[in-house]
């Protein structure tokens, strides 16, 4: 607006300074001056009208130019912004991108390795059908051959027909094991089989779900019995191939599917079955031998009691040398500590672990692995295990008197997890000796509300420190 009134005043000043031709003076006056007078002083006014003009126009412009910039400014300062949005935004898309690409590879992968699984689990189904035809085969035959023979011996045949017959009874027999052998193997394969398929489809479980929460059921009705930590072999009344069929210890009965923590049958090698509690979690099972709750069981017993197991699996309990000396003779084992203190603080620690047998009093050999719990047990190798009524070690008399329960005590040493149960922390440090503590070398002694011992097999690659 302001540059076209600039523009109109400066076309008035030239009009005026160049008048037309045929244009005739209207004042009387202006034609008696002199014509050099009138014209300098009309370029004076027009002088004067566009400087003023220009300087109104020099200052339109600048303001036009500040506004300008500033337009300007704001314009790449949003496109920045804009760019550096655009920038993240194809970062996370990217990021997007490669996770869908990945998920997508393990879902083919998984799915590849299913289809696999079941058609090698038809082709196993296959085999054990032709090999149950073929058993049931030769048993038609072993038993024509039997009635020939009954008849061959009632007619007194000769000793060269007898032999040729008790040959072919030790052929029969032969097959008849290496079939039995066979089938056991196919079931062991599709046990195995079975067990990496729910494996696979807990995977997919897992990435089909916006998240995964693992639940524990109870395994029995509280108002019914617990079983006893008593042996089974007068107890039961299935077969004996259905007691050599038990799994060894926990961990084998993870690996046969079972995905909750409770009370399970085993059978160690060279043992009679037993009932045990097995705490499985999403990585295995282990074996608990000792739970400490709430003191609703006295852990003050004689030695016959701490042999042979003593308690409630379902609350406390104590499972018993002789049980658990079964279980870690199968293989190398890793001891599992869980602590819980009067604060609520959980800690725990593990050992790799051999255990005697009874002649050493169950001997216990230790090397540290891991944990967050102070460690108190690193120098027991070869302590004996001790009670009230049975001192194995030199000085178990003096400890046994100064604490209670049974334990490895390693000359009067600062832990007992098998002592006297207390609803608070002792004040007295002669109590607090006598109740369920830990206290590792040169540290302060913890007193327990809780505690929780279990054992399982060691992998591969664990090996002593």
């Amino acid at each position: 607006m302001k540059l076209a009134l600039l523009l109109v005043l400066l076309a008035l000043a030239w009009a005026s300074a160049y008048p037309a031709k045929d244009a005739k003076p209207e004042d009387p006056t202006a034609s008696e001056l002199p014509a050099d007078n009138r014209s300098r002083f009309a370029m004076l006014d027009d002088v004067r009208l566009l400087a003023n003009g220009l300087l109104q126009l020099g200052h339109s412009l600048r303001e036009f130019v500040h506004k300008t910039k500033g337009q300007i400014n704001d314009i790449f300062n949003k496109l920045s912004i804009f760019d550096r949005s655009f920038n993240q935004l194809s970062e996370v898309t990217s990021e997007i991108r490669e996770k869908e690409e990945e998920l997508k590879k393990t879902t083919s992968v998984l799915k590849a390795n299913n289809q696999e699984i079941k058609s090698l689990s038809l082709e196993i189904h296959s085999k054990m059908n032709s090999i149950l035809e073929e058993r049931s085969q030769l048993q038609t035959k072993v038993g024509g051959l039997e009635e020939k023979i009954s008849g061959l011996s009632q007619s007194l045949p000769p000793a060269e027909q007898l032999g040729e017959i008790s040959q072919l009874k030790e052929v029969i027999y032969a097959q008849e094991r290496s079939i039995t052998a066979l089938l056991k193997e196919v079931k062991g394969q599709h046990e195995q089989l079975n067990f990496h398929r729910d494996k696979i489809k807990l995977l997919e479980e897992r990435l089909s779900s916006d998240a995964f929460q693992e639940t524990m059921e109870k395994t029995a009705d509280s108002t019914h019995e617990a079983p006893g930590l008593e042996y089974l072999a007068h107890n039961l009344t299935n077969s004996s191939s259905d007691m050599n069929d038990l799994p060894s210890d926990c961990s084998e009965v993870f690996s046969r599917g079972e995905r909750k923590s409770g009370i399970y049958p085993i059978k160690p090698n060279q043992s009679e079955p037993f009932y045990v509690y097995c705490q499985i979690t999403a990585d295995g099972g282990s074996t608990v031998i000792q739970s400490r709750q709430d003191g609703s069981v006295d852990f003050d017993q004689t030695w016959e009691r701490y042999e042979n197991g003593f308690g409630n699996l379902e609350k406390e309990f104590w499972l018993g040398l002789r049980k658990m000396y079964a279980i870690a003779r199968e293989s190398r084992s890793i001891l599992h500590i869980e602590l819980e203190d009067w604060k609520q603080g959980r800690r725990f620690i593990e050992y790799l672990f051999t255990l005697e047998g009874p002649a050493s009093h169950y001997a216990l050999h230790l090397t540290h692995l891991s944990g967050d719990l102070p460690d108190a047990m690193t120098n027991y190798t070869g302590i004996r295990f001790s009670t009230k009524d049975n001192h194995s070690n030199k000085e178990d008399s003096t400890c046994t008197h100064n604490h209670t329960g049974g334990w490895w005590f390693n000359t009067c040493g600062g832990n007992n997890l098998n002592g006297r149960y207390t609803h608070s922390r002792p004040r007295g440090r002669i109590e607090r000796k006598r109740g369920i503590h830990w206290r590792p070398a040169g540290g302060n002694s913890y007193s327990l509300k809780a505690t929780t011992i279990s054992i399982r097999p060691a992998a591969h690659d664990d090996s002593f420190l």
